[in-house]
């Protein structure tokens, strides 16, 4: 009777654009998440489709026909510019709102919405009706070269470089040529080069409110896997540290889902975990005291899906690790 009680009190929740990689992942974790119920999931293209997902089927209806009346939270998981309609229509009907686009992230045109980089911002997520969910790969970056920024460790004025290997899911499931296997498989390149990703703009609103003083030079690679982030990213330091891991261990202690390794983590390590796996090693050879940060996460968990279901479980009041893995 007990279990049967938990299980049809679970808290409604739908998710918008369901068919993409981050929307199924979202559906995944939902169905495999103590408290939380799927209520709807919406996919236009594919409309009365019906897919199996972590042992479940979902069927998708079109967005326009979602009760969002029924959820208590929605996921917006729309493509970029498309989704901020249904954010404010889903707030309309007295849902709350993790939004997974970049429509409502610092950096891109709309200010005062809470940005759920968890381990950074919780406070300003937990309770709150919105919240912009980040992008991938400001969430490898940004959690990565916080305790160096917070600290004012780096020298004024410097640039941090940071060279990120993604999966070609991070690109979403729209049929592009150059995602074909054909052009993937045994190939890595850089993409958008010359400083210009839109993931930058995110970036630096966040630096700048942190109040960093240092420029950042990110540059994105495509591997030929399907998931996970590696970034490798070097800081010009004002002194050499003592404990180079100390920074990490000070600001993360406690945090359930930033692991701090003794050895350079890999993708295999991090693939299907809400986990950030952080190494930092003292560079050899420079002028300057110099520090290699590296970082590994899967951008569709920890850097899409799963930072969202960590952000809902706060806005609804509920354990921050409930329904994911670390």
């Amino acid at each position: 009777m007990h279990d049967y009680a938990f299980r049809v009190n679970r808290i409604p929740v739908g998710v918008l654009g369901a068919s993409g990689y981050a929307g199924r992942e979202l559906c995944a974790l939902i169905h495999r998440h103590p408290a939380l119920q799927l209520s709807f999931a919406t996919a236009n293209e594919q409309r009365g489709q019906t897919v199996r997902v972590q042992g479940q089927d979902v069927t998708f209806i079109a967005t326009e026909d979602a009760p969002l009346g029924d959820a208590e939270l929605v996921f917006s998981s729309l493509p970029h510019g498309a989704s901020r309609e249904w954010v404010e229509a889903s707030q309309a009907a007295g849902a709350r709102v993790v939004d997974l686009s970049a429509d409502l992230r610092p950096g891109n045109g709309c200010e005062g919405v809470p940005y759920g980089m968890t381990e950074l911002t919780r406070d300003q997520v937990r309770g709150k009706p919105l919240v912009a969910n980040p992008g991938c790969y400001p969430t490898s970056i940004l959690l990565a070269l916080a305790p160096v920024i917070e600290r004012k460790l780096a020298v004024e004025g410097s640039a941090m470089v940071a060279n990120s290997a993604s999966g070609v899911t991070g690109a979403g499931n729209s049929a592009k040529r150059e995602l074909l296997f054909g052009e993937v498989a045994d190939d890595y390149r850089a993409y958008g080069v010359g400083n210009t990703h839109r993931h930058l703009n995110e970036m630096r609103a966040m630096l700048t409110r942190m109040e960093s003083g240092t420029d950042l030079v990110f540059t994105p690679h495509l591997l030929p896997v399907a998931r996970g982030i590696l970034s490798s990213i070097t800081v010009e330091l004002k002194a050499s540290l003592a404990n180079p891991f100390e920074p990490w261990e000070q600001r993360y202690a406690g945090e359930p889902f930033i692991e701090l390794v003794n050895a350079p983590p890999r993708l295999h390590d991090v693939v299907g975990r809400n986990a950030v796996q952080i190494f930092v090693q003292p560079l050899a050879g420079t002028r300057r005291p110099m520090l290699l940060v590296l970082s590994a996460i899967d951008n569709l968990v920890k850097g899409a899906a799963g930072q969202a279901i960590q952000n809902a479980n706060l806005m609804l009041d509920l354990d921050e690790t409930a329904g994911l893995l670390s």
